[in-house]
């Protein structure tokens, strides 16, 4: 268990709006990297010093101004400018991540959240105007884009960097003090955040704490204001059970087992090469990646040449040599996706290496709905195909199953998307490729039922981080007005309010 900032002052980089140093330390909460300051943590909770520490400098007001909160959001860039080598280097030690992956994935990507969020901020925080009715015509209605306050982001160990830095972002554009509980699987880059992420951020109102099961559980006793959680669903429900102790409200991003349906009219091998990237992207371990294929058996028999072709091109021959193919992440993960390789039969791939956490991208046939690879999700570089009749079939097994976070669909007949994409429900969608929707931070991001609650990526983050406060301010005159609704009541003073408050329906129109 620790509370991380920085032994490193005056630095540019750790400078907070005000000029101070965020990185200096604080002897009344923040923490010094060893645990909870002396005297200032309850004795019953170690975090909860750390906790009043970041909700006195709320109250305070610190974190709303826009100058503020651009200034930690650009401190946030030049952590990733100035530590995009170690980001790089640790999550290639943590699971043999590609460079290429790890840049995408855990810099691009982040880089392009926090510049859009930079390029709208000033906008999104500026009060909404909304319609109003006859009797407050000359009154002031809006909504106010209020923080919720001290929240609290728990990532995951898969893109270790990317899941706690993207809700980050929003958070600070928000204007909340934050807490940041990366994923103690990736030890590299757990370690690497710890040391150097508080260097760069005002330690008043950001804190980054490194706490196992047991800890994180008595972290998650503090009363926050907004949970963000980031794993799977057997964890989110742990998540879910705390906040409610609170009546806090949680985001919850799990996963699920993402169904790819490929109709019999497509290209093979763009249908091969597409699916391949995204099945083995990260060596499978993406909660987006499709997680099994529904076809006709002529279509399986096609896909397998195709499949095979793509693999031998994106990793060669023997992709365990390949310096673009990762690792699983860990022992206990890697022997939970070898017992997977039983279902179905082996059509491609299937080499595994405990000691190296090595698993081949795989390719299994004729898997059945009862095999132990449809029963959980993957998680890892295994690809089941499951046989259906047609279409129709198709989209009743994926009915009969919970949402998953993803439905992906294959078909040179954009009538055969459509129909997969409006008779499902699921989180996002994706026609003719896979993982690519989540490059694009206009979409919303997120889950629906056992995959998920609550949206971010873009202004959807800000939002998801923001209390839309409602708000009228009244004039102080015309009370003459305001005597239709007093008491004595008369059918007079009835008819006049409903002419003034009632919204009458607008005429049928037409969807095209």
């Amino acid at each position: 268990m620790c509370y991380s900032q920085c032994s490193l002052v005056g630095s540019d980089a750790g400078k907070g709006a005000s000029g101070s140093a965020g990185s200096t330390g604080s002897a009344d909460g923040a923490g010094s990297g060893k645990g909870p300051a002396s005297g200032s943590a309850s004795s019953e909770n170690p975090y909860a010093g750390l906790v009043s520490h970041l909700r006195a400098a709320w109250l305070s007001g610190k974190t709303r101004p826009l100058e503020y909160r651009t200034a930690q959001l650009e401190a946030l860039g030049r952590f990733l400018d100035e530590k995009k080598q170690e980001i790089l280097e640790a999550t290639a030690l943590d699971m043999g991540k590609p460079s290429t992956e790890a840049y995408f994935t855990e810099i691009l990507l982040c880089k392009n959240e926090l510049h859009d969020t930079l390029n709208n901020l000033c906008c999104w925080m500026k009060d909404e105007r909304v319609d109003k009715n006859l009797v407050t015509q000359l009154d002031s209605a809006f909504i106010r884009k209020d923080p919720y306050g001290v929240v609290l982001i728990i990532a995951p160990w898969n893109y270790p960097i990317h899941l706690f830095l993207v809700p980050l972002i929003g958070a600070i554009a928000a204007g909340n003090c934050v807490i940041i509980k990366p994923s103690e699987i990736a030890k590299n880059t757990e370690k690497l955040v710890a040391e150097t992420l508080p260097c760069y951020l005002d330690s008043d109102c950001f804190a980054v704490v490194t706490a196992g099961v047991e800890e994180t559980t008595k972290l998650l006793e503090n009363k926050f204001d907004y949970i963000f959680f980031t794993g799977s669903a057997t964890v989110g429900r742990i998540i879910m059970e705390a906040a409610a102790k609170h009546l806090t409200p949680v985001t919850l991003e799990l996963g699920g087992k993402n169904p790819c349906y490929v109709s019999d009219t497509c290209d093979v091998q763009n249908v091969a090469r597409r699916v391949a990237w995204g099945r083995f992207f990260n060596a499978g371990q993406t909660c987006l990646a499709p997680d099994y294929l529904l076809c006709t058996l002529e279509m399986q028999e096609k896909l397998m040449p195709a499949l095979r072709a793509a693999i031998v091109e994106f990793f060669g021959s023997n992709p365990k040599e390949s310096p673009d193919f990762g690792r699983i992440v860990g022992d206990k993960q890697f022997r939970r996706i070898q017992a997977l390789l039983c279902s179905g039969r082996v059509a491609i791939g299937g080499q595994t290496d405990e000691k190296e956490r090595y698993i081949a991208p795989t390719v299994l046939a004729d898997v059945l709905p009862s095999d132990p690879a449809m029963q959980e999700e993957i998680f890892g570089p295994i690809l089941p195909i499951v046989v259906v009749a047609n279409m129709d079939e198709a989209i009743d097994f994926i009915n009969a199953r919970p949402r998953p976070l993803a439905i992906y669909a294959f078909s040179c007949d954009c009538k055969v998307v459509n129909q997969v994409l409006e008779r499902t429900s699921s989180g996002g969608f994706c026609g003719n490729d896979t993982l690519m929707h989540v490059t694009l931070s206009s979409l919303p991001f997120g889950g629906i039922g056992n995959s998920g609650l609550g949206k971010y990526h873009g202004k959807f983050t800000f939002d998801t981080f923001t209390h839309q406060r409602g708000c009228l301010h009244r004039n102080m005159g015309l009370e003459t007005l305001n005597s239709l609704r007093y008491p004595p009541y008369t059918p007079q003073k009835q008819g006049l309010m409903t002419a003034a408050l009632e919204i009458k329906r607008k005429g049928m129109c037409t969807l095209l």
